[in-house]
């Protein structure tokens, strides 16, 4: 089970979001421990939206040749390592 619901994260990122605080005054004001958390659900939420503060709990198996694919399309430096996970996240092609 994950530590913090969806809807908790959501109201400590609104929090930043409308200039309700730093990350360490967030932190102290919602209980939790280490600032870092906050930043790390800012910038899932503003990269993903709504979708960067939920838990996915399907588990993606892929295969050989999509593994061999993704990795080509990297080394040649058609895509970024943060592309990879955009594209993960959203379980792009």
């Amino acid at each position: 089970m994950a530590k913090y619901s969806y809807e908790f994260k959501k109201e400590v990122v609104d929090a930043y979001n409308k200039n309700e605080g730093s990350y360490g005054y967030l932190a102290k004001k919602f209980k939790i421990p280490n600032k870092a958390q906050i930043e790390r659900w800012v910038s899932a939420y503003n990269t993903f939206g709504d979708d960067g503060l939920r838990r996915s709990r399907k588990k993606e198996i892929y295969s050989f040749q999509k593994k061999l694919s993704v990795v080509e399309l990297y080394l040649s430096g058609e895509i970024s390592y943060q592309e990879l996970n955009r594209h993960k996240k959203r379980g792009c092609g």
